[in-house]
């Protein structure tokens, strides 16, 4: 049978981002790939060098969508090593509800777009309306839907009260339930199954050769999550269950979100009743003296880095960061041959991509 090349990209229904892949197929079956990114070039790694550092959080905030509040969060904390601040133990506990209540939310619309890609737009609506309670957290707790601005230098810039906590604990129990039932669909529905079970298979000795992080990885069974191996905010007083599965495959990965998604309800409701008394950020306006850093996260997608020098003076001399999909994208090589045509938005989308944060 005859080789040939099919272009998909940039522009395709898998992403909403640009991206190019030149795939080889014999009929309808995947041989080959080629990856070719670039597409974006924001500058917004440069951006953040020519302004100062209280404006950077402003800007950080906006890498990415459904994980932006790993960028400042993270950010952050490599200016407080410089600094060699100490946040106060409430705002801690703060930071690690507002990161788990946005990995919530990014880890439900991946879903959902599986859902979508493979035709099951009844299961999409079904997870975009659970989606819709965690959206409504975020806009009556931090008065956004997507960009929370919960962190600053030194600490957070919100606070829960007594009723806002009530509230919260109330919204995610509304959650329990139908995350149980779509759970149970993802697992055993067999037209979920038919599309996902054995498609997009990512050995775990090629996911280390790799170096793939975050759910990826977890669903090759790689047991690796920032939070537990190297604990920032308030997880090393918190149990964080790394959820691991052995499938390799497009449907590992998603049971991996979707169990991330109850263990952060688990998290979030332990903070709220271990939620310490205190002031929420340091009561002075930080000196970043020279110096650098390098701070870990685990976002939505996997492990976030930052590289963060400073002079002395308020305008950074070096920020540079490393985020998940540039790890998980190049994995997509060994994901894709051997696979149908139809497989590949589905393959694409279980990585989770997001271009606008790698192409920074």
């Amino acid at each position: 049978m005859s080789t040939y090349t099919i272009p998909v990209g940039p522009l395709h229904v898998a992403l909403e981002e640009p991206m190019y892949f030149r795939v080889e197929v014999e009929g309808e079956t995947i041989v080959g790939l080629e990856l070719t990114a670039g597409h974006v070039h924001r500058g917004i790694e440069y951006l953040a060098m020519k302004r100062n550092i209280y404006q950077n959080l402003t800007l950080l905030e906006r890498v990415c969508s459904l994980c932006s509040n790993n960028h400042p969060f993270t950010y952050c904390m490599a200016l407080e090593k410089i600094a060699g601040i100490q946040i106060p133990e409430r705002a801690e506990y703060l930071r690690v509800i507002a990161d788990e209540i946005k990995r919530i939310a990014s880890h439900l619309f991946n879903i959902a777009m599986m859902a979508h890609i493979i035709g099951f737009d009844s299961l999409f609506m079904h997870v975009m309306e659970l989606r819709e309670i965690v959206q409504d957290i975020k806009e009556t707790i931090y008065g956004n839907r997507m960009d929370l601005a919960a962190n600053c230098i030194g600490g957070v810039r919100y606070d829960l009260s007594e009723e806002k906590i009530k509230y919260l604990a109330r919204q995610l129990d509304n959650l329990k339930k139908p995350l149980e039932e779509i759970t149970r669909i993802y697992m055993n529905n067999k037209f979920v199954r038919a599309r996902t079970e054995g498609v997009g298979i990512l050995p775990k000795d090629e996911a280390l050769r790799y170096g793939v992080v975050g759910p990826v990885a977890r669903g090759s069974g790689i047991n690796n999550d920032v939070r537990v191996k190297s604990p920032y905010a308030a997880y090393d007083k918190l149990k964080v269950n790394v959820q691991l599965e052995t499938g390799c495959d497009v449907k590992a990965r998603a049971l991996v979100r979707l169990r991330e998604i109850q263990e952060a309800i688990n998290i979030v409701q332990h903070c709220l009743k271990e939620l310490p008394d205190g002031p929420t950020c340091i009561d002075y306006l930080p000196e970043i003296p020279a110096g650098e850093a390098v701070a870990r996260s685990e976002a939505p997608r996997g492990e976030l880095i930052y590289y963060l020098r400073t002079n002395g003076s308020d305008i950074p001399e070096r920020i540079k960061w490393r985020v998940p999909t540039y790890m998980n994208w190049e994995a997509l090589k060994v994901m894709m041959p051997g696979n149908k045509v139809a497989d590949i938005p589905l393959i694409i989308n279980s990585i989770d991509p997001c271009i606008s944060c790698t192409e920074r």
